[in-house]
């Protein structure tokens, strides 16, 4: 409906089929749908389903050609969620060794939570393991075998109080408790965690080769988002900070 009203206002009020709109008449809506000051997000939904109508007509016989198949949608932003702020991390994590030492089965295992050894699609890639983490991975196999008795390498490493595999879901909330306790910024995730860890790395001068391949990225282009939010940040600080600014 939006672009057939886009369509009427382009041809100047003449009669017009859907079998003579052309690729440029496709690229004109997408501009007049950004000087709207639509977001990106909305226009390339809007563009998608131009394209999926003109593939409804095409199946039908109506039109002869696809004119949206090729235009593209204007390229997303990336937008980095929250972060902790290092005094936070440190909190946090001094927080997960405290429950580690005297937070019993529960405490010791939420402790030991900080391991994490597998990414997004399954993939998997060797990071370092600080003292903090060792310790509280012993504490837990420890107090587990205790409950539990010997583990053997087909067991699931974090489990509940009844034995049974932790789901992913409940992994989340024992490290969402631990950022609510620590955070001063709401509505911070897990995923939180991860973009504080290269937000830091990077804010002390660590490579961003290193940083991607810490981080399990595929391509550097993804890590260099990490970048430009620190420059925004340290001009942010710059403005505030200096007597000239």
């Amino acid at each position: 409906r939006d672009l057939s009203d886009f369509l009427d206002n382009y041809s100047g009020g003449g009669t017009w089929s859907w079998n003579t709109v052309d690729r440029l008449a496709v690229r004109a809506y997408l501009s007049e749908l950004t000087s709207r000051s639509l977001k990106r997000r909305t226009i390339a939904r809007k563009l998608s389903a131009a394209r999926s109508y003109f593939r409804f007509l095409q199946k039908e016989g109506i039109v002869s050609a696809n004119p949206a198949r090729h235009v593209r949608a204007p390229r997303q932003g990336r937008v980095l969620p929250g972060y902790l702020s290092q005094d936070e991390m440190l909190r946090m994590l001094e927080g997960a060794v405290e429950r580690t030492s005297d937070g019993g089965w529960r405490g010791a295992r939420d402790g030991a939570l900080q391991v994490k050894v597998r990414g997004k699609g399954r993939k998997e890639r060797i990071v370092p393991v600080g003292r903090s983490a060792v310790h509280a991975l012993d504490a837990y196999m420890k107090d587990r075998e205790r409950r539990f008795g010997t583990v053997s390498p087909t067991d699931p490493l974090f489990v509940s109080e009844n034995g049974s595999r932790l789901s992913r879901r409940q992994i989340q909330r024992v490290v969402t408790r631990q950022i609510e306790l620590v955070a001063e910024e709401s509505g911070l995730s897990t995923h939180s965690v991860r973009h504080s860890f290269a937000t830091h790395l990077l804010d002390e001068g660590a490579d961003l080769m290193a940083i991607k391949e810490l981080l399990g990225h595929s391509s550097l282009s993804t890590t260099q988002m990490y970048a430009h939010t620190s420059r925004e940040r340290l001009k942010q600080v710059y403005r505030v900070a200096h007597p000239r600014s």
